[in-house]
């Protein structure tokens, strides 16, 4: 359990200026007040891991990246539909940037890079085919809804499928973990 929830704190910190930014958007309808919490956290975070004079990971730069052009983007043309399609740029930007080959291992212990390396890589993809699929997903729902009842259908679906793969990775990694570890004792 410490581990699962090492990763998601790890992910979570990645991905926090984005959050924000859709969470204050969504409760106060103020594009003003989400772009500068976005901005100011992802900022924050950026600096902070320099300051460490640690690497910035790419998801922290995507963040940014996202807040800043999205909020720029919906504070100049004021358009509901332009907010609407904003996740499905945004999914495709953190989709490419989970086709980088082994951008997981941040997330993992070290336990889990030793016995299921391949998963790792394995569901990096995986997870960036559910970007590329949410992206999908959006344009449909934000071309087709309004903006209330397509408010409602990609948080449901952002939050149930994020949540779902995550427990399906974590319970994979974990039983194919355990038996690789079960078999390397019976070998020695």
């Amino acid at each position: 359990m410490k581990d699962l929830l090492q990763g998601g704190k790890f992910l979570l910190f990645d991905l926090a200026s984005v959050l924000s930014f859709f969470l204050l958007f969504s409760l106060t309808h103020s594009i003003t007040l989400a772009v500068i919490a976005g901005l100011a956290l992802a900022l924050a975070q950026i600096g902070l891991e320099l300051l460490r004079r640690k690497p910035v990971d790419t998801l922290q730069w995507v963040s940014l990246v996202v807040v800043l052009a999205s909020g720029a983007g919906t504070l100049h043309t004021s358009n509901p539909l332009y907010v609407m399609l904003q996740p499905t740029a945004i999914y495709l930007l953190v989709g490419l940037a989970m086709l980088r080959r082994g951008w997981m291992k941040r997330y993992l212990p070290p336990r889990a890079l030793e016995y299921v390396p391949d998963l790792t890589i394995a569901f990096g993809y995986v997870w960036a085919g559910l970007m590329f699929l949410s992206a999908a997903i959006n344009l449909g729902l934000a071309l087709n809804l309004d903006a209330k009842s397509w408010s409602l259908a990609i948080s449901a679906w952002g939050i149930g499928s994020k949540f779902g793969l995550f427990f399906v990775q974590y319970g994979a990694m974990k039983f194919t973990g355990r038996r690789r570890y079960r078999a390397r004792l019976a070998l020695a």
